[in-house]
């Protein structure tokens, strides 16, 4: 398996890659991580099960549309593929370190610029990818209220109906969400789209964010994202404003945007989130 890897780092960098170095590295909720080097170069490995590569492939085109956008520090990726019984996706290794307020206030401005950087016409992606482990549909859609309520809360009902979850009638649901989001059509702007304090870190006092579920769609559901499970220093907040401000009403709408990743979360972990999404649910149809 790592002389495979090897050979494709080789080929994809046109230096010859001898792994000399593998260390396993902690923090890794889906997949494994490795630091591998040649004591020249060091790269970072994650690893899953073969039939996990479209994480990967998914993963690499959101880095690939984050970094060409030239706003935001991202770990140049290097190389993804299978083995016989594995998966790998190759990034550069960053070593991370402290920040001070300065540092947050600078990735704030720039996460601005990211969403600045690019827009569609029409909401979503070229192709569907992945939150942590559940799909991620991005069909494009003309109109925000009916994509995300379709494509993100729905959806997510829909995979907790599979589990025998149920949180009430799903297309009331979806119609209360469409009803709160259909006054709001904003510019469909290029999302990191899981964007909490887990994927975000500081290398040489320069903001990094990584582990990307991009599309495009409201800005607004980054920024909500990140006052969700620990929220940033509030000098991030004062960086992103002075560059492109939120708009009137963005209280209002993150408690819907949050909802996505309460769900997902349930989804994934189960009965730890479930009053908590529940809770939320509630006050959303209810206001």
């Amino acid at each position: 398996m790592w002389q495979v890897i090897a050979h494709q780092i080789s080929q994809a960098t046109g230096s010859d890659f001898t792994i000399q170095e593998k260390k396993s590295l902690p923090g890794g909720d889906i997949h494994q991580a490795f630091r591998i080097s040649d004591g020249r170069c060091s790269y970072f490995v994650k690893l899953n099960n073969k039939e996990r590569v479209d994480m990967f492939r998914g993963e690499w085109t959101s880095l690939d549309h984050l970094r060409r956008s030239q706003t935001v520090t991202i770990p140049r990726p290097i190389c993804s593929g299978t083995t016989a019984s594995t998966s790998f996706l190759v990034l550069e290794y960053l070593s991370f370190g402290d920040a001070d307020e300065e540092d947050w206030y600078m990735l704030g401005r720039q996460l601005a610029h990211l969403h600045q950087s690019q827009h569609q016409p029409m909401y979503g992606w070229d192709e569907d990818n992945f939150l942590g482990l559940s799909v991620q549909p991005n069909s494009w859609h003309k109109k925000w209220a009916t994509f995300f309520a379709e494509q993100r809360i729905g959806w997510q009902l829909k995979l907790l109906e599979e589990k025998n979850i149920r949180l009430g009638d799903i297309e009331e649901i979806i119609g209360g969400i469409k009803l709160h989001l259909i006054h709001h059509q904003p510019r469909a702007s290029l999302l990191h789209g899981d964007l909490w304090r887990g994927n975000v870190s500081f290398c040489e006092h320069m903001g990094v964010v990584f582990d990307p579920a991009s599309y495009f769609g409201d800005r607004e559901t980054d920024i909500a994202m990140t006052e969700l499970f620990g929220q940033f220093p509030q000098v991030f907040y004062q960086g992103y404003n002075r560059v492109w401000p939120l708009e009137e009403g963005y209280r209002e709408r993150r408690e819907i945007y949050n909802l996505y990743h309460l769900l997902n979360h349930v989804n994934h972990f189960g009965e730890p989130y479930l009053a908590q999404a529940k809770d939320s649910l509630y006050r959303i149809i209810a206001s």
